[in-house]
């Protein structure tokens, strides 16, 4: 193995070895946001250019290890940032931390992650063959399959970085915005005391809506489709 993927290997066994050790993965839940919300609240504003550039880090960490929390944290960055101010953060995070995996996926641990999204990859192949772009902004409506899974796919379908970047970020926008609106209003639930749920942000008109746009995004892959076997049976 070349010493520069030895280097990138071993940087990222210490990034897992370092967020086992701080308890990130039990760490990252609502309640660990209401104890601390009021710390969290004085440091963004003691450092409103750096605490942005922090929150952006800690996101694009989360998703590049696959660590789950993106709900908490996006929820995070509504009720720290505000709504506009959190979507965007949330977006370049979320995008920056799904690129790396795909670089990773794509060149230094290609083996290793297709033996571990082999059972997944014939269920994903035929979309990604028929139209890359469509169908990788349809997986980000529509959460067919989990997260990292998304991010990891696309690398063996030959899906180039550009594709993958852009349609991450528009894909992800929706959802972000939708989380980062409900993150926006928890200071009022906090003070009143009031139970939260996830099921008050994804209810039934936000999944119709959601479900909607993908079905929009599929309609050129479905033209396509017909044109194809029109063009078979001539």
């Amino acid at each position: 193995m070349h010493w520069k993927k030895w280097l990138l290997l071993s940087s990222f066994l210490i990034l897992i070895g370092t967020a086992y050790f701080l308890g990130l993965f039990e760490r990252l839940t609502f309640e660990e946001l209401k104890n601390h919300r009021k710390n969290l609240l004085i440091f963004v504003e003691k450092y409103p250019y750096l605490s942005p550039l922090i929150f952006m880090a800690i996101y694009a960490f989360f998703v590049s290890l696959s660590i789950p929390g993106g709900a908490i944290l996006s929820l995070a960055g509504g009720f720290l940032f505000g709504t506009l101010k959190g979507t965007i953060l949330v977006i370049i995070g979320a995008t920056t931390g799904a690129s790396m995996i795909f670089y990773a996926a794509k060149s230094i641990f290609k083996e290793l992650f297709k033996k571990k999204t082999a059972p997944f990859l014939n269920k994903m192949e035929k979309g990604f063959q028929t139209n890359a772009a469509n169908y990788l902004l349809f997986l980000r409506f529509i959460p067919l399959f989990p997260f990292w899974l998304i991010n990891l796919a696309p690398a063996f379908f030959q899906v180039s970085f550009w594709t993958f970047f852009w349609t991450t970020c528009i894909g992800i926008t929706p959802g972000s915005y939708i989380y980062t609106q409900a993150g926006s209003g928890l200071g009022k639930i906090f003070e009143k005391g009031e139970d939260f749920s996830m099921d008050h942000i994804f209810n039934f008109e936000i999944k119709i809506a959601l479900f909607l746009l993908a079905l929009f995004i599929l309609i050129p892959i479905c033209i396509k489709h017909v044109a194809r076997k029109r063009s078979e049976k001539k």
